[in-house]
């Protein structure tokens, strides 16, 4: 239904129409009606869709199939990750156990070497050559021993086992002495370093 203002328009746009172009009036209100069915057909377009969308039924499925799919979307997520995170720490040790095998494999060699070696000095310096190995094999992964005797007392990377009197003013505060080695990993403290502390 079109409102009468609407009405009035054309019937003023049809009298200019007729003054200038010398339509006849049958045309006019062909074109008139036209236009008048197209906004009906708009009209019945728009109620269809509003009515769909109102439906409560409609939008109840349609936001419950949305949340099953969100729903499995993030089991599956929640699932792989919970793998991943499982098959990094069942190989997390794997890098830094292949730098240990070839130590192993020498200290396996060095007791089989030594079962009838009586010279004291050539075990040793097998020892000692097995040793520097793997200290440099550990060095490459970023594990690094730090110093602290000497040092004043730091509770960041030291535990204090025990205090002794100081001799001189000079110790006070400091580590006299250092009953296992403290170890870094990259700028991570992995172990603190158990030392004396003068007081």
């Amino acid at each position: 239904m079109i409102p009468t203002s609407c009405k009035n328009l054309a019937n003023r746009l049809k009298t200019m129409n007729n003054n200038e172009n010398n339509l006849p009036d049958e045309e006019m209100e062909k074109d008139i009606n036209l236009d008048d069915s197209d906004i009906k057909a708009e009209n019945i377009e728009k109620t269809d869709e509003n009515s769909a969308a109102s439906d409560p039924e409609s939008q109840i499925k349609e936001l419950n199939d949305k949340y099953l799919r969100l729903y499995s979307d993030f089991d599956n997520y929640r699932k792989r990750s919970m793998k991943e995170k499982f098959d990094i720490i069942k190989t997390a040790g794997e890098d830094v156990f292949k730098t240990i095998l070839p130590v192993i494999d020498d200290f396996e060699r060095a007791i089989k070497a030594n079962e009838n070696v009586k010279d004291s000095v050539a075990i040793k310096e097998g020892i000692l050559l097995i040793f520097n190995k793997f200290k440099s094999s550990t060095l490459q992964k970023g594990l690094t021993a730090f110093d602290s005797i000497g040092q004043p007392f730091n509770p960041d990377i030291m535990e204090a086992i025990t205090h002794i009197p100081a001799t001189d003013d000079s110790q006070k505060g400091k580590v006299i002495d250092e009953v296992e080695k403290g170890y870094k990993l990259g700028d991570k403290v992995i172990r603190f370093a158990k030392v004396i502390v003068a007081q």
